[in-house]
């Protein structure tokens, strides 16, 4: 599945995007804030989760800004299942795309997939030295669980407080995104 957002292009990753990826998370800054990636983070690393088997029934994206040129990776974002099985929301942005709001425009996106395809009950965290991510969380509809909870974070090799989130209600995830969803385009070539 494919989907477009006003800026933005969600599409599965590809090996072709292993370099893009390894170079947008090779930086630190953004590694430090997920809590299931290695640091330092290679091309090795972004072909082993390129190529990792995935749950075709959960939205899982690259973000690739749209272009006049070739679309440019500027993150990740989607929805995978937690070590009990719940669905949890994660997504990240490569540090020179910051502050843009592509987070809240790509997880937004991914949040109206979710609900279109009956994906409900998820969560989501952000670490407390995180605050930038929290504020996407409510710019999405979600709420404050009040829970902080422990999270191991590979990259930093230490616990992490993380708070945690829930999904709210439909009305209370902002309606003013268009998006466009599009079948598997690699599908549709075969």
């Amino acid at each position: 599945m494919f989907a477009r957002t006003p800026r933005l292009l969600l599409r599965p990753g590809w090996l072709e995007d292993s370099q893009a990826l390894a170079q947008a998370l090779g930086d630190e800054s953004v590694v430090r804030n997920l809590a299931r990636v290695p640091w330092p983070y290679g091309e090795r690393d972004a072909q082993a989760w390129l190529t990792r088997d995935r749950d075709p029934n959960l939205p899982d994206f690259l973000i690739f800004s749209r272009t006049l040129g070739a679309p440019r990776l500027i993150g990740g974002c989607g929805i995978g299942r937690d070590a009990e099985g719940g669905l949890k929301l994660g997504y990240w942005i490569a540090r020179p795309y910051w502050g843009l709001g592509f987070a809240t425009e790509a997880a937004r996106g991914v949040m109206r997939i979710a609900r279109a395809t009956g994906l409900s009950g998820i969560t989501a965290g952000h670490f407390l030295d995180n605050p930038a991510s929290g504020n996407v969380l409510r710019k999405i509809g979600f709420r404050p669980t009040g829970q902080i909870l422990t999270r191991y974070s590979i990259g930093r090799g230490a616990d992490v407080a993380c708070a945690i989130f829930e999904q709210g209600e439909e009305e209370d995830m902002p309606s003013n995104l268009h998006l466009d969803l599009y079948s598997d385009a690699r599908s549709l070539a075969a």
